[in-house]
């Protein structure tokens, strides 16, 4: 099984979990993490060491974080040498929708999935033949 835990600076985690929440009922493998929160007194080591209590053996663990080379993921990078680990910056709410909607995750696809993520930051444009098509077919959105 594929376990993600999602961790950032303050509540983008939360809240990326949220809109989550719109487009898939239920998500029980996402475990979220807001750090420095007013009055938590946890750590992020803190927080992964319990998610990885409930880790079995053969899950994949999909760590994530807000953005590289911060406090949260520099925490993660020290959990990698953990059988079937990765870690993924910088994530963004389409690269959830897809990682989500997965069971398992190859590197291939893991990739592919970051790639896909990418192409959904972009200048958008009223006169740009994208932008136009994308506004009228609520179908071609995802």
């Amino acid at each position: 099984m594929l376990k993600v835990f999602l961790a950032s600076h303050a509540h983008l985690a939360s809240g990326l979990k949220s809109s989550l929440l719109i487009f898939m009922s239920e998500c029980p493998n996402l475990t979220t993490y807001d750090a420095y929160t007013d009055g938590d007194t946890t750590t992020v080591q803190e927080h992964l060491d319990a998610f990885y209590e409930t880790v079995e053996e053969d899950d994949e663990v999909l760590l994530l974080s807000d953005i590289y080379g911060g406090s949260v993921n520099t925490v993660m990078c020290g959990y990698l040498d953990r059988p079937n680990t990765r870690l993924v910056t910088g994530v963004n709410l389409a690269f959830l929708i897809e990682v989500m909607a997965e069971d398992t995750l190859s590197d291939e696809r893991l990739d592919q999935v970051i790639q896909n993520s990418r192409d959904f930051l972009r200048r958008v444009e009223l006169d740009a033949p994208v932008a136009t098509a994308a506004a009228n077919s609520e179908d071609d959105f995802f």
